[in-house]
């Protein structure tokens, strides 16, 4: 079976190509730094041709805003239609759980748009929503000002990065669902709690500030904004296991 994975080369995608390839499977490695743009369609026939499964986990930045609705507009219309004259069987999008609620921001508009053409191609399609994942925290922890960052002191449910790819990967030998399952992590935390976690492990010496008013790239969190539904299938690796074996030997209990 060949599989071409369209943003290979981000978090989520290096994971996945390798997972496949140990279940011997031809993939096909899609992103700019092979040739592959879905955004411009170049090298996109190419990289179809004979796929059976297509699973596009390309991404742009959330603070992209208006720009990232766009990206994922052009990307998709491309894809899709790449995939109809390759005769795709089954066409796998990676999305963020609770995206209907945040619509204010135009990255999560984006992502809803990916998801209902996917669903109108005419394609067999599975959409994948999922929590987010550790090391998407950690990057937010990263950013913030010089002296502190806000975060909203949401729930949420986060799940490694490595349970996700697993995740797609099973996808891979799955009927299409043509429709919407979530995934998610084991524990219910709160987001600013695991933030100042992640910020002792990396010895960050800037405050996180519960904020229930801090933007999640352009909207508004409540308390449940994040969590998936009760039909979530669950992964099993903990934010212990998490930082355990990505940052430090050990760390002090999250407050739940």
């Amino acid at each position: 079976m060949k599989v071409a994975v369209i943003g290979s080369r981000g978090r989520i995608g290096e994971r996945l190509v390798r997972n496949l390839r140990q279940e011997d499977l031809r993939v096909v490695e899609a992103s700019r730094s092979t040739g592959v743009d879905s955004f411009t369609g170049a090298g996109l026939d190419a990289a179809l041709d004979g796929a059976e499964v297509v699973i596009d986990v390309t991404n742009v930045s959330p603070d992209d805003g208006d720009a990232a609705m766009r990206f994922f507009e052009t990307s998709s219309r491309n894809l899709l239609d790449a995939g109809r004259r390759a005769g795709v069987r089954h066409h796998v999008v990676l999305s963020i759980v609770g995206t209907d609620g945040l619509l204010a921001s135009g990255y999560f508009r984006g992502k809803k748009l990916q998801e209902e053409m996917a669903a109108g191609s005419g394609i067999p399609f599975t959409i994948l929503r999922s929590t987010q994942f550790f090391e998407f925290i950690s990057s937010v922890v990263q950013a913030g000002t010089e002296r502190d960052i806000r975060i909203a002191p949401a729930l949420v449910q986060p799940i490694a990065g490595e349970d996700l790819a697993d995740m797609l990967a099973d996808a891979v030998f799955s009927d299409p669902f043509n429709g919407m399952l979530e995934v998610a992590g084991p524990e219910r935390l709160r987001l600013d709690a695991v933030a100042v976690e992640i910020a002792t492990a990396q010895e960050d010496p800037r405050r996180i500030v519960a904020d229930a008013a801090a933007p999640y790239f352009g909207a508004e969190l409540g308390e449940h904004s994040l969590l998936p539904g009760a039909e979530a299938r669950i992964a099993r690796l903990t934010f212990d296991d998490w930082l355990r074996d990505s940052l430090q030997p050990h760390r002090i209990s999250i407050p739940n």
